[in-house]
């Protein structure tokens, strides 16, 4: 599959459509997560999620969308709240498996997003799949784009190609609105790899450095637009913004403000994805074999001097991307035990000695060898013993 996200171009009415579509899914997930939650505490009704998830989703379409007070949902496609309750099913799937914690109410602070799909086909017969294409949007090349049950929209970018799509996925990021849909083709991945196994070490001086000697750092670009959102709040940091709970309503100047802040912590986060995805996807198609360390992530973060720079550095982000794209790029990728002493050991003769953090060139009392830390750190990531490997 490929995935394509467009900026959309709204105006201030699209825009009022799509928060309250948004809304209108925010509204869905968290009524269906308070009944299902209290539906736990009865002790005469046996069902697993499924049953219990289909006889809530019965009572909201029969009983709470037809009284005449939640009109207003019939203005909105019926997709949106029946992806709703498929997105809290598989969240409660991902918590039973240990896969993820349990399910949290959607707010407006965490982004507004909704899904529609088309559901009319040509069907043969019942139960029987849909006839190929028939239950598909498609898409034409250029600026507009019509998702299923909604209007036609302008992107800022066009599509360049024919194609089509059943699901859509509109999401907010400050501002900016973006749709996103996955399309039926596959960029051929290299197989041959011209390395076959290198170490990288992550560092908060450098981003990564691999044992082969190319390094990898955070543009200076994260560290500017830092210093700028620092000195928005500053600025702002003794003005009333609006306070719900109080009844004092935010002002003109106040909402103005909330919208440059999100489009501030949006280019960071921007600027830390295109690092990342490019420096993994440049490794993945490097190397056959990649050592990384399996890192205490969170028992680094409880230092306060180091927990800033850590949180720019993404360690998490990187292995996690490192470890789905195997699959595309056919690698391999297996993590170092955390209490492997990569950066107190000698690459040269092996020789361990206690390093502290401030000493960044590994100087071997042994046999004089020196050499940078993280360098010496990747190339015994790279060659450590097979006892001190698993696989990701």
């Amino acid at each position: 599959m490929y995935a394509i996200k467009r900026e959309l171009k709204l105006n201030n009415r699209e825009k009022t459509r799509m928060r309250g579509c948004a809304g209108f899914k925010r509204f869905v997930y968290n009524y269906c997560l308070d009944l299902i939650t209290t539906s736990w505490s009865f002790e005469d009704i046996k069902a697993g999620d499924s049953k219990r998830l289909a006889a809530i989703k019965k009572v909201f379409t029969t009983l709470r969308m037809q009284k005449p007070e939640n009109g207003w949902m019939k203005q909105y496609p019926s997709t949106i709240y029946q992806s709703a309750f498929m997105d809290i099913k598989d969240a409660l799937a991902r918590w039973r498996k240990g896969l993820g914690g349990f399910p949290k109410k959607k707010s407006k602070k965490k982004g507004d997003s909704f899904t529609v799909y088309k559901t009319s086909g040509i069907y043969p017969k019942k139960g029987e799949p849909a006839l190929p294409f028939t239950n598909r949007a498609v898409i034409h090349p250029g600026k507009l784009i019509k998702p299923p049950g909604m209007t036609t929209f302008r992107l800022k970018e066009p599509i360049d190609f024919f194609c089509s799509c059943q699901t859509f996925t509109v999401s907010r990021a400050a501002d900016k609105w973006f749709i996103s849909f996955t399309v039926d083709a596959e960029k051929i991945p290299p197989r041959v790899h011209p390395v076959h196994r290198i170490g990288v070490d992550l560092g908060v001086k450098c981003l990564a450095t691999v044992s082969d000697g190319t390094k990898y750092e955070m543009p200076v670009t994260t560290k500017t637009a830092k210093t700028k959102l620092g000195k928005i709040q500053w600025r702002n940091r003794n003005k009333v913004l609006g306070n719900k709970r109080q009844g004092v309503r935010a002002s003109s100047n106040a909402k103005k403000y909330y919208v440059k802040l999100a489009r501030r912590h949006l280019r960071i986060v921007n600027i830390r994805k295109d690092t990342t995805q490019k420096m993994t996807t440049d490794l993945s198609r490097r190397a056959d074999n990649i050592r990384i360390e399996d890192l205490n992530v969170s028992g680094m973060m409880a230092n306060q001097k180091l927990a800033n720079a850590l949180s720019d550095k993404c360690f998490y982000e990187i292995r996690r991307q490192l470890i789905y794209k195997q699959a595309h790029y056919g690698t391999k990728v297996e993590l170092v035990d955390r209490w492997f002493p990569s950066s107190k050991t000698c690459s040269h003769c092996g020789h361990k000695q206690d390093m502290k953090l401030h000493q960044r060139v590994f100087n071997c009392i042994k046999c004089g060898h020196s050499q940078d830390r993280d360098q010496n750190a990747s190339i015994n990531l790279e060659n450590a013993p097979d006892d001190k490997v698993r696989s990701a």
